[in-house]
């Protein structure tokens, strides 16, 4: 496992939940190849619907930009590997 090797880019996420995102995507990455962003994407996206509810976007790639509305306290940019990882809460229309 790679818990705590995460780089925290941007977030304004709560410490724990910052945790929570980052220990996911360590899972993640033990369970899926590093190619496979879809699944990881995927794994993080499920496990963050069942803690705290329904409405998670999860980004996961080498190189992308995006640009997004996410609900306060609920974003986060990290790398791990070579990976970055995008973790937010949609806002609600």
């Amino acid at each position: 496992m790679l818990e705590g090797k995460a780089r925290v880019e941007d977030t304004d996420m709560p410490a724990r939940m910052q945790a929570a995102a980052t220990s996911a995507a360590s899972r993640a990455l033990d369970l899926f190849d590093v190619a496979d962003c879809r699944a990881i994407a995927g794994h993080i996206k499920a496990e963050f619907d069942k803690r705290y509810g329904v409405g998670w976007q999860c980004v996961v790639g080498a190189n992308f930009g995006c640009f997004f509305t996410h609900t306060s306290g609920t974003f986060i940019y990290f790398s791990l590997e070579r990976l970055s990882f995008l973790l937010f809460r949609a806002a609600a229309a």
